[in-house]
Parts: structure tokens; C-alpha cells; sequence
């Protein structure tokens, strides 16, 4: 077990995929960090690896909207406040890693296409510890918060898709209807 290991994505509507990727970590540390990537624009940066990721319609949530879908699910999971931090983590910006997110913690990832790859690519090019938790083909990728927003735009059922208090977020700050 590390001290400090860190977890990251865009979380862009958090699901249950997201919150065993998250709970997998936590098994591993004593103190998680949770990375939000592309936070706001001004660190949001495109990569040819994933274009999609850097665009507007891919990042409809604000970073605070996720810090609390976050928040919520791993709490609701049963961890306690001190067990985990959450941040802003620029990921397409390497130069920046050092002000978010202490240099001697190990990166947790998982691997399921190029895009993971590069990730991993960019954290060991800065001299951080990387450590994969799983490598799948992204046939097996499972849940994809996209997906849930397509299913959201269409009135689709997706409800079971997502930690119960992220649903309840969603709904309560009308976030649902924003996405339609």
C-alpha cells in the first residue's frame, strides 16, 4: 500500500465504472487524490490521441458540479472525508502536474485505448510512478459517461448507471435539463 495514490479523468457525468476505478485506488493508498482533468477551458488543451475530449460538447460540467458528484459517491460508498482530496489536474499540461498534485504519489490508471496509453506516456515522461490497474480492450470498456448523456439527451433509462447521490445531484440542480 502507498501513502498517497492518485486517480484522474474528466468524470463528466461520474458512473458506477468511475466509482470502482476510484474504490480500486483507494484499496491501494492511504490517502487518495482524486484528479478532475480539463477543469475549466484555460486547462483544457486538444490531443490528437482523443480529440473529443477537449471539446465544449465533451465537457458539459462544471469542475465544482463534478468535485461534488465525486464527493458524494465516495462518501456514499463508505469512505470518510479524510481518506480522499479532490483537485484540479491539468493533464494535457505536464509543466503544471506540481502544482496540483505532490510528485511522489503513484498514479493509478487504466488502460483501455490509445488515449490511455498516452496518458500513461505523459505521468511517466514527468518522472511520476504510474501503476496500471487494469488493461482491457475498450470493447470490455464498459459504462461511458457519453453514453450516459446520450441516454440522458434521448430519455433514456440510465439512472442504474450512476451512484444513486449522483443522480440525486444531477436532478436536484437541474443539471438533467441543462443536458437535454
Amino acid at each position: 500500500m502507498v501513502e498517497v495514490g492518485v486517480a484522474h479523468g474528466r468524470f463528466q457525468i461520474l458512473h458506477n465504472d468511475h466509482l470502482k476505478y476510484l474504490l480500486e485506488t483507494k484499496k491501494r493508498c492511504r490517502h487518495m487524490i482524486v484528479g478532475i482533468t480539463n477543469p475549466d477551458p484555460t486547462l483544457t488543451k486538444h490531443d490528437k490521441t482523443d480529440p473529443h475530449r477537449s471539446s465544449e460538447k465533451a465537457n458539459p460540467l462544471t469542475y465544482y458540479e463534478r468535485l461534488v458528484m465525486i464527493r458524494e459517491a465516495l462518501l456514499e460508498a463508505g469512505l470518510k472525508r479524510g481518506e480522499f482530496s479532490i483537485v484540479p489536474f491539468p493533464v494535457n499540461f505536464p509543466e503544471l502536474y506540481k502544482y496540483y498534485i505532490p510528485t511522489d504519489a503513484t498514479f493509478f490508471l487504466t488502460i483501455y485505448d490509445s488515449w490511455g496509453v498516452r496518458k500513461k506516456e505523459m505521468l511517466e515522461s514527468a518522472g511520476l510512478k504510474v501503476k496500471v490497474l487494469w488493461r482491457k480492450p475498450l470493447s470490455e470498456k464498459g459504462i461511458t459517461s457519453s453514453g450516459i448523456r446520450r441516454l440522458i439527451t434521448s430519455e433514456q433509462p440510465w439512472r442504474d448507471l450512476v451512484p444513486a447521490s449522483t443522480f440525486n445531484f444531477l436532478q436536484q440542480k437541474k443539471i438533467i435539463g441543462r443536458l437535454r
